[in-house]
């Protein structure tokens, strides 16, 4: 994943060795993730980090980017998956922005299907029960971009009339990687960040969606070798952005048993 380096600013030719030096001997240690030798965080300023692991077996660092994101996302939970690979992350399956109270004219549990690795699943009870609302800080950080354009020239017009204009979809066969959506969404806003390490600017994106916009970050080399634009306020952009973050609230008290740690 460390292509995935390249959406805040580091050049595909960036040395990974001296990345994980510098996390080494500036970062500190990631909450929830375990032994803080081996589980690193590194801020960068304007919510952006580097996360670093090492799980047992493993013989090289995996490094993240993760973005602090300022409001909260509501979910109701439909599963929650734990990873074998990566027992301090989790899977959370559910339904975004869920209406508050629920009617018999709602046809949909929430807005959209929703799929994203949380990084503090040691905060998780043993058990939640399937709809269980949660508040979420996440952001997307692409895979792949297809289209970065006009408004108007999304892969299908019908999208133009959903709520917010807005397309979120989850990958679902037992190939595809956990946590992915291919989206379709409207840019509102762009706050322009510099990463202090390698000095490049990147564009962290504020994407129109139901109940909370979503933040996406994506590789400006990847855009500029496919001969999309960059993104701008007003376009639209679509392609699959992987979806990581943390629990911002939600969770049961100490008496209903959140001292059992989930996984």
């Amino acid at each position: 994943m460390d292509f995935l380096l390249e959406c805040i600013g580091f050049p595909p030719d960036h040395p990974i060795d001296a990345i994980v030096a510098r996390v080494l001997a500036e970062g500190e240690p990631a909450a929830w993730r375990g032994d803080p030798s081996r589980h690193r965080r590194l801020v960068l300023g304007g919510g952006l980090e580097l996360r670093m692991d090492k799980d047992d077996g493993q013989t090289r660092w995996n490094l993240l980017p993760h973005y602090q994101v300022e409001h909260r996302l509501r979910v109701a939970v439909d599963e929650i998956r734990s990873l074998p690979d990566s027992p301090f992350d989790a899977l959370l399956l559910g339904w975004a922005a869920p209406p508050v109270e629920m009617h018999a004219a709602h046809a949909s549990p929430g807005a959209y299907r929703l799929c994203t690795y949380i990084t503090d699943a040691r905060r998780l009870p043993r058990k939640l029960a399937p709809g269980r609302v949660l508040a979420v800080c996440i952001a997307g950080f692409a895979l792949d971009v297809s289209y970065v354009g006009p408004d108007d020239g999304a892969s299908d017009p019908l999208i133009l009339d959903e709520e917010c204009g807005a397309s979120i979809r989850p990958l679902g066969s037992p190939q595809d990687p956990g946590g992915c959506a291919d989206v379709s969404l409207r840019i509102r806003n762009i706050m322009h960040l510099v990463n202090p390490i390698t000095g490049i600017a990147i564009d962290a994106i504020e994407a129109d969606a139901p109940g909370r916009p979503l933040n996406l970050f994506a590789s400006r080399w990847q855009l500029e070798k496919d001969g999309l634009a960059a993104p701008r306020t007003g376009f639209r952009i679509e392609g699959t952005f992987m979806f990581s973050g943390r629990i911002a609230g939600g969770l049961p008290g100490p008496r209903s048993g959140a001292g059992e740690r989930f996984g």
